[in-house]
């Protein structure tokens, strides 16, 4: 299959080394000709996923229209900030767009493939979401994640797509859920590295990603979202392995927030966008929209936009008035 990747980060290259190795031809789109330059020298993205040797038969283009043209499948990674303004350059683009971007647009409150909607509303959206670090796709390591699609066939076509011994694909029909969770997981991924910053412990993380995952699900059932998915690999299973890794630049980005430092010095110094970051800002927006209680994710927000004390937000959570588990 022809295939076009947008966005030449991280998990632009880890996602086109894949499809490379799976007898596709392969696109990788780039805005920075420059870079692009390197990674055909050097055959590898060193500004991004350093290590990793790429194929040869990896094409790199800076021209958007020239990436595009004659493919079956475009694959959207670009960060969430950009991609109303990057996929409304597809058009009347008629594939399968498939959206790799974790995130919630704050002025509308809708996910990628919502934003898809409107701006390439000829395509066919799919989200293809878990917990997935591209340095471990990247070496192969086995990996499982989640294909979504209001349409089973675009699913399953992009299950049968992206599968290989290392990447096993699932499907599911609720885009929304699998959005919902691969995007607000990064809100709770900060307020776990927060809590590293600070220097608590195992009981601390443990009970905020057990609470955290109760509030992902009541604001995703809120939205239209199934609650099952909250339990799945792009709910639970992404929130698992981002709170926990050292790969994970949104717990990293809490981690330096509980330590003292700006958010927004910190985002600003960044080469790869913490995600966590914007999506707090709608995700708070998003909870007051649908009334839905989120202590959690309210004192994140409180934290990154308001300046709010982290110790003090952690005693404001746990000096709650007490109520049942469920």
């Amino acid at each position: 299959m022809k295939i076009a990747i947008i966005g030449a980060g991280a998990w632009g290259t880890a996602l086109g080394r894949l499809l490379v190795l799976g007898g596709n031809e392969v696109t990788l789109w780039g805005h920075v000709p420059a870079w692009l330059d390197e990674m055909r020298q050097t055959h590898r993205n060193e500004r991004f996923l350093p290590g990793i040797d790429l194929p040869r038969a990896l094409h790199l283009e800076s021209d958007f229209d020239r990436a595009v043209r004659a493919t079956e499948c475009v694959v959207v990674a670009v960060p969430s900030q950009v991609f109303r303004d990057v996929t409304r350059r597809l058009g009347d683009y008629s594939g399968l767009v498939v959206t790799v971007t974790k995130g919630i647009e704050y002025d509308t409150g809708l996910t990628m493939s919502g934003v898809l909607t409107e701006t390439a509303p000829q395509a066919t959206p799919v989200a293809l979401s878990g917990p997935t670090f591209a340095v471990e796709v990247a070496r192969d390591i086995p990996t499982a994640i989640v294909a979504g699609s209001r349409h089973a066939g675009a699913a399953q076509a992009v299950q049968a797509l992206f599968s290989r011994s290392s990447f096993r694909v699932y499907t599911s029909q609720d885009v929304l859920g699998v959005e919902l969770g691969g995007a607000l997981k990064n809100v709770i991924a900060i307020a776990a590295g927060i809590s590293d910053g600070l220097g608590f412990g195992d009981n601390s993380k443990a009970a905020l990603v057990t609470r955290a995952i109760v509030e992902m699900r009541r604001l995703g059932v809120a939205c239209g979202a199934r609650p099952e998915t909250f339990t799945g690999l792009s709910g639970l299973g992404d929130l698992m392995v981002t709170c926990f890794s050292r790969h994970s630049r949104n717990r990293g980005f809490g981690e330096r927030v509980g330590r003292g430092e700006r958010p927004a010095e910190i985002a600003a110094g960044m080469v790869a966008v913490a995600e966590g970051y914007p999506t707090a800002r709608s995700a708070h927006r998003l909870a007051r929209k649908h009334q839905v209680e989120t202590p959690v994710m309210d004192e994140v927000y409180a934290i990154l936009y308001e300046g709010k004390n982290a110790e003090q937000a952690v005693r404001d959570l746990m000096l709650r008035d007490l109520k049942p588990e469920i």
